[in-house]
This record gives C-alpha cells, sequence and structure tokens, in this order.
C-alpha cells in the first residue's frame, strides 16, 4: 500500500489539533516538531487500519447496491 499523503494546509491543520488536543486534554504544550511526529506515527501505524475498515465498508456497500441491481432482472 502506498504512503498516504497530504497536502501542507492538512498537515498543518492536523499538527495544530495535535496541539490543541495536549493543551485541552493534558495541559501540555507540544511544539509544531513534536506534533508532526506524532502525525507520522499515527499515519503510519494506525490509519492504515481505518483505511482499510473503510474499504471493507465500500466493498460491502457496493456489493449490496449489485445484488440490487439482480433483482431488478426482468424474467421471460
Amino acid at each position: 500500500m502506498h504512503a498516504f499523503t497530504l497536502t501542507k494546509e492538512q498537515r498543518d491543520q492536523m499538527v495544530i489539533a495535535i496541539q490543541e488536543y495536549y493543551i485541552r486534554e493534558k495541559q501540555e504544550e507540544i511544539g509544531n516538531i513534536e506534533a508532526g511526529f506524532l502525525l507520522d506515527f499515527f499515519m503510519e501505524k494506525i490509519a492504515p487500519t481505518f483505511y482499510n475498515q473503510g474499504i471493507r465498508d465500500a466493498h460491502q456497500f457496493v456489493s449490496e447496491k449489485v445484488e440490487d441491481l439482480f433483482e431488478l432482472e426482468k424474467m421471460g
């Protein structure tokens, strides 16, 4: 599987979200570099699990819709 890529704007927004989380939940400040390392870790180790679940969910949805199409077949 290919590595996930983000635009600079997406990455910046996620880094800010991580920093805001640390302030809100842990009352700690972390810098851009530390937040970026955390984001890299999540993208490498955790994001593929959610991505794969999304693929499985989409496959199931599409499969159900294909089955619905077969129900529309005309007999005779």
